[in-house]
């Protein structure tokens, strides 16, 4: 299946999965890890499959290494939403600040980053993507946000732009991604 299509599929899930959790407040413990596990395996399978294409042939260096900063932000709040009381008020302010970003980041990849693979990649290279993509999601699904290996660390800097970090452990990576993306 086309990449562009399997991405923007788990964007409506992610957005269904939203308004589950603050229309069923009671829902929230099960539903909680549901989120955060997609969440995770799809930025993963977008960071190690797709942002590389897309930056280098499709033209959309920028825009990956901006979306890059948003995934990382993305993450640490969702590590932080996952340790958090669901009957809170925190939990409430957490969720909002989750899904104004998230809804913004996908607003932004759907207006400008799949179109331009839609544009500069043939059919059969979107449908190669989109197998690594599923292969890479289906791997990554069950992570827990906050706990990228380092690979997946030099995965995320890479597409981040950062430069300088090869000889950098896993804990000062982590600790450089969260700069940039503070």
């Amino acid at each position: 299946m086309d990449v562009v299509d399997l991405i923007m599929q788990d964007h409506r899930e992610v957005e269904r999965l939203f308004g589950e959790l603050k229309q069923h407040p009671e829902k929230r413990p099960l539903l909680t890890p549901v989120l955060c596990a997609l969440l995770t395996a799809h930025s993963r399978a977008e960071e190690a499959e797709v942002y590389p294409v897309a930056a280098k042939e499709a033209g959309e260096a920028d825009e990956i290494a901006h979306s890059q900063h948003e995934h990382a932000e993305a993450e640490q709040m969702l590590a932080k939403l996952a340790q958090t009381d669901p009957e809170s008020s925190q939990y409430d302010e957490l969720l909002g600040k989750i899904v104004d970003a998230v809804t913004h980041h996908v607003e932004e990849e759907e207006s400008e980053v799949l179109p331009g693979m839609r544009s500069q990649l043939d059919d059969d290279r979107r449908a190669q993507l989109g197998k690594a993509f599923a292969a890479s999601r289906a791997k990554h699904l069950g992570e827990r946000p906050g706990e990228a290996t380092k690979e997946e660390l030099m995965t995320q800097a890479r597409n981040a732009g950062l430069t300088g970090v090869s000889g950098m452990t896993r804990e000062q990576l982590s600790r450089a991604l969260q700069s940039q993306s503070s």
